[in-house]
């Protein structure tokens, strides 16, 4: 293999030894990785001393130094791009779905899975990440049966990521995918991302020509998918860029700098530069920009929610953070209490 068709360049190249070995993750399962190298497919694992000297643990389309002469995994380089969300639970940890990521395809079923607010959560993830957002509403070919509007869902969408592109697709027709591979030059890499059931696995079967990922259908009742894909993989396309699908998620919650929401909610951080007070909540404050501009109002809130979620996650990793957040808390209830105080007895 020719590492620059794996999306080998100067980025990483620079960080690496002249005589070390390079190779890139392509799969993994648990502790055990599947690494493409100069030299072919290789199945390795990882040393001791970076388990224990590095947080940072390998994730599909990292590259990595490999020892010579034995399959063992010695250091991670530096990533161009990584997919990270806080890992599921209470634990304060991140989790990278993968790396050195140029496009991220946004997979979205057009049946019960299409949800707004979730494409606006993918949205700040893709920001955060540095790649570049890629919006497909799966599953066309439903559109009659369901009585969707076409259109006015696209429009929707559109406007919830103005810089980004949104396409109509239906993997199970074909409809719409030949314009993926125009997105990408040879040697880039894409990740499909999104629900159980939208459609990730059959977009990338189509795409290959082949059936190589499982696939099932949604459930009957309520319409939900089922996991199929079990792993994160690369797989090499026809045309020479790479795509990677990742399991449906369950569970999204956000590993990102609370200014990533200014650039992913441009149009409320644009009205919120003419509401009256710099500290506009956009809830109940006169001369508020926002709430005079009539947008979507679950896109507010969602707008608030992450916002809330965000800078709870920015408190836990600063403590001076934590400590303005509390100062702010107390003027507020002290602000409170003397209003209380001062209305008249009924």
């Amino acid at each position: 293999m020719l590492l620059e068709q794996l999306g080998w360049n100067d980025f990483f190249a620079r960080q690496l030894s002249p005589d070390a070995v390079a190779g890139r993750i392509a799969a993994a399962n648990r502790e055990h990785f599947l690494v493409w190298t100069a030299e072919g497919e290789i199945e390795a694992t990882v040393s001791g001393r970076h388990r224990h000297a590095s947080s940072r643990w390998p994730a599909v389309g990292d590259w990595v130094v490999l020892r010579k002469n034995a399959p063992v995994i010695d250091a991670v380089l530096a990533p161009r791009t990584e997919i990270s969300r806080k890992r599921p639970g209470k634990e304060l940890r991140q989790q990278v779905l993968a790396a050195n990521i140029d496009v991220l395809f946004i997979v979205s079923g057009l049946d019960h899975d299409y949800n707004p607010r979730r494409i606006e959560r993918y949205l700040v993830l893709a920001g955060e990440s540095g790649v570049r957002p890629v919006i497909l509403l799966n599953k066309t070919d439903l559109a009659d049966e369901l009585a969707l509007d076409l259109n006015r869902i696209v429009d929707e969408t559109e406007r919830l990521a103005p810089a980004s592109l949104v396409l109509a697709i239906s993997a199970l027709s074909g409809y719409g995918l030949d314009a993926l591979p125009t997105l990408l030059a040879r040697g880039e890499t894409a990740a499909l991302i999104g629900s159980s059931g939208a459609g990730k696995s059959t977009i990338l079967n189509r795409l290959l020509g082949e059936h190589r990922q499982r696939t099932a259908a949604v459930r009957a009742g309520d319409q939900r998918g089922r996991h199929t894909t079990t792993r994160r993989e690369l797989f090499v396309m026809p045309e020479g860029w790479l795509l990677m699908d990742l399991p449906g998620l369950r569970e999204l919650q956000l590993w990102a700098d609370p200014e990533q929401l200014h650039s992913s909610f441009d149009d409320i951080r644009r009205l919120a530069e003419g509401c009256r007070f710099r500290d506009c909540t956009h809830s109940s404050e006169p001369g508020c920009a926002v709430r005079e501009a009539e947008l979507d109002s679950g896109r507010v809130a969602n707008y608030h929610k992450l916002q809330r979620e965000l800078a709870y996650l920015d408190r836990q990793h600063d403590p001076r953070s934590a400590l303005e957040h509390k100062r702010k808390l107390k003027r507020i209830m002290r602000a409170y209490e003397k209003q209380q105080r001062r209305r008249p007895e009924s």
